[in-house]
């Protein structure tokens, strides 16, 4: 009950800071403003590939629950990359910038501009998602050889989204 209560808190904190608390280098432009904050909780999917015969572990798909500050599942984001709410409206999204916050130990975060949308909903009007806070995520370290060319590796990550619209 306390660990759910300390997640409730800081998710909360980070939603009241959302759009100071956001990298001058991923920050969304001027004028839109966040319609929603949720934590995620998930997989990063690698996959072992081969290039100019160097072989490494290569991100396919995230694969995470989106949470609400209540800690309700509200939505989804898997390959796409594709973040889908609750009622069913989806959004495609493409990297703008990123930057490594902590680059030993957690996936970058991001600004993504959204490119497509489908479904009307909460999702309908976003334009842009940051992606910060993140934890974990990292491509393994190890096992990408001639032996497991093509396997996938799934690695836990956590991280929050911020979604804007105008």
């Amino acid at each position: 009950m306390i660990k759910k209560i300390l997640f409730l808190w800081v998710l909360l904190l980070a939603t009241v800071n959302a759009d100071t608390s956001i990298p001058e280098q991923i920050r969304v432009p001027a004028g839109n403003k966040s319609v929603l904050s949720v934590h995620a909780k998930g997989d990063q999917i690698y996959q072992c590939s081969v290039d100019n015969n160097k072989y490494a572990w290569k991100i396919q798909a995230p694969d995470a629950r989106l949470y609400d500050a209540q800690g309700r599942i509200v939505g989804n984001h898997y390959a796409g990359p594709v973040w889908e709410y609750k009622e069913g409206s989806r959004i495609v999204g493409r990297i703008v910038n990123k930057i490594d916050i902590a680059p030993k130990s957690s996936i970058s975060w991001l600004l993504v501009e959204v490119i497509g949308h489908k479904g009307n909903g909460l999702f309908s009007d976003v334009k842009y998602i940051n992606r910060n806070n993140t934890h974990g995520g990292l491509p393994p370290l190890s096992g990408c050889d001639a032996n497991h060319l093509g396997s996938e590796k799934r690695v836990p990550y956590t991280a929050d989204y911020i979604f804007y619209a105008k």
